[in-house]
């Protein structure tokens, strides 16, 4: 072999470990980075990893928001009409944060089992829905539907 040759075969290696090496930070990080949307219904059945951040949507229950009266700290529920997720939210809520609306909120569950909220967002119009909260919530009724079809298929001699 020659050393020119030789010489172009360590510069080829060379570059094929530099941009594995390069895919490879690229694709820890860009998994790292990920968020997981979770329903209440997956929260209550135990499908998100401890510790894990993630985001959790549904529509606030009315009747649920606590806010404190001497600090930003707040409690609220959010459901998917078939499991509720209690959250813990420090902070200013958006404007268009109510009773009934859907949210989604970024954070991980705490030790206590409580939603730890670093960030809620509020839908921004009458008519949008987030669409992972969208999904869910309609997956939530079509697994009611089921159980109260079977419920009543045993029932019935």
């Amino acid at each position: 072999m020659t050393p020119t040759r030789k010489r172009r075969l360590i510069a080829v290696a060379s570059l094929v470990v530099g941009i594995g090496i390069a895919a490879a930070l690229a694709l820890s990080a860009f998994k790292e980075n990920m968020l997981y949307f979770y329903s209440p219904t997956d929260i209550a059945q135990d499908k998100v990893p401890p510790g894990a951040v993630f985001r959790v949507g549904g529509l606030v229950v009315a009747g649920s928001v606590v806010r404190s009266s001497d600090s930003l700290d707040m409690r609220f529920d959010v459901t998917d009409t078939a499991k509720t997720v209690n959250i813990r939210y420090t902070g200013i809520l958006p404007d268009l944060f109510k009773e009934g609306q859907g949210i989604v909120a970024l954070g991980r569950i705490g030790p206590d089992g409580v939603f730890q909220a670093s960030e809620v967002l509020a839908k921004h119009d009458e008519t949008y829905m987030p669409p992972e909260v969208h999904d869910s919530i309609e997956k939530a009724k079509r697994q009611s539907a089921q159980a109260k079809q079977q419920s009543a298929n045993t029932l019935t001699p």
